[in-house]
Formats: structure tokens, C-alpha cells, sequence
């Protein structure tokens, strides 16, 4: 058990800052002009860096009681969670074949929704949702529930003990340099670009 313990405050002690992941390979991908790319994936090294940030500074802080120190445990989930959902939101796009439908995350939508056109309906309902933020599907890991949700901001209206499976960013800056107020051909793009295989696996291996 002490071994264990020793192991544990050895790694993270010795974690390094986030690195912002190279997506470049999405360049090219058909709907998503290369300058919106580009400009996504400075906006989310952005928020990787500002993350890397506001955990250097609230280590280093020797007054846990100070306004700055409060100041900065609240902005930190906005900072961190932009970093990971932009992350998911990429790793699941660059897609080119449609889902297997004898796949057990395409038979548990169906199952629950009655039909993929009934959830996909249902999702693109929730991105249709006015006002910035992110359209979600996650697996409830205690009821094994998928539920569509909409996130406000990156930090408010994420299900405890939910695990994300499919992420679609519809804050203005993912859609609107290319389509303006057309969100909904954003979303005919996005839907035309997704890996499945990336999302079928989060399914599967959280289920």
C-alpha cells in the first residue's frame, strides 16, 4: 500500500503543463473551410494555455483565503473544460463512413430513441437551442441512460457521472466565419464529418 501511495505522489508531482494536441489533419475536411479550422485550433490552444495557467498560479498561491484565489478556482472549469471539449469535439470529427449499425452504441440508440433519425432529431434540436454553448450526447455510467444535453458556456449543465459520447461545438466561432446565421448547414456539415468509430469506442468502453 505505501509503495502505491510513493508511486501516486511521484507522478503527480512530476505532471507537466497540457500540451495542445495537433489537429491539423482536419484540414481538408469537406463543409470546414481551412481559416475556420485554423482559427478554432488557436482559440482552443488558447484555452490550454490559460488552464496550464491558472493551475501554475493557484499552486504557487500561499493565501487560500485571498479574492485572487477565488477568483481563479471559478474561472479554472471555464478554462478547463473549453480544453477538453474541444478536444473531444475535434478527436470526433474527420469521419468518412457512416456508423455500423450492428454496432452496440448504434442498438442502444435505437433501443432508447426508437429510431437513429428520432436521436438525431432530438440532437440537432438541442443545438438548435439559441445562445452559445455545446450540444452533447452522454451515457449515464449509473443508468446506462444516453441523454442529450445542452451545455451553457463550458462550464454549467454537465450530468454528474455522465460520460460524453458525442460532442458538437455550436458557440458562434464554429460556424459563423463560414455560414453566418446558418447554423443548421453547420450542423449538416458536422454530421457529415463525424467518427463514428471514435464515438462508438467511448460508448463501448465506458458502458
Amino acid at each position: 500500500m505505501f509503495r502505491i501511495l510513493v508511486a501516486l505522489i511521484v507522478c503527480f508531482s512530476s505532471l507537466s503543463s497540457y500540451v495542445a494536441k495537433d489537429y491539423s489533419h482536419l484540414i481538408g475536411m469537406q463543409g470546414f473551410s481551412d481559416s475556420l479550422l485554423e482559427m478554432h485550433f488557436k482559440l482552443y490552444a488558447g484555452y490550454v494555455k490559460n488552464a496550464n495557467f491558472l493551475l501554475g498560479e493557484l499552486k504557487a498561491m500561499k493565501d487560500v483565503n485571498s479574492y485572487e484565489f477565488g477568483a481563479f478556482k471559478r474561472r479554472l472549469g471555464w478554462e478547463f473544460d473549453g480544453m477538453r471539449l474541444h478536444e473531444l469535439y475535434f478527436d470526433n470529427l474527420g469521419g468518412k463512413s457512416p456508423i455500423d449499425k450492428k454496432s452496440p452504441f448504434y442498438q442502444a440508440l435505437i433501443a432508447q430513441f426508437g429510431s437513429f433519425d428520432t436521436w438525431k432529431k432530438d440532437f440537432i434540436a438541442t443545438g438548435m437551442i439559441r445562445g452559445i454553448g455545446w450540444s452533447l450526447l452522454y451515457l449515464d455510467l449509473e443508468s446506462g441512460a444516453l441523454i442529450n444535453v445542452w451545455i451553457n458556456e463550458h462550464d454549467t449543465g454537465h450530468l454528474v457521472r455522465g460520460q460524453p459520447i458525442l460532442i458538437m461545438d455550436v458557440f458562434e466561432h464554429a460556424y459563423m466565419p463560414q455560414y453566418g446565421l446558418d447554423k443548421m448547414k453547420y450542423i449538416d456539415a458536422f454530421f457529415n464529418n463525424i467518427n463514428w468509430d471514435v464515438v462508438s469506442s467511448r460508448f463501448e468502453v465506458k458502458r
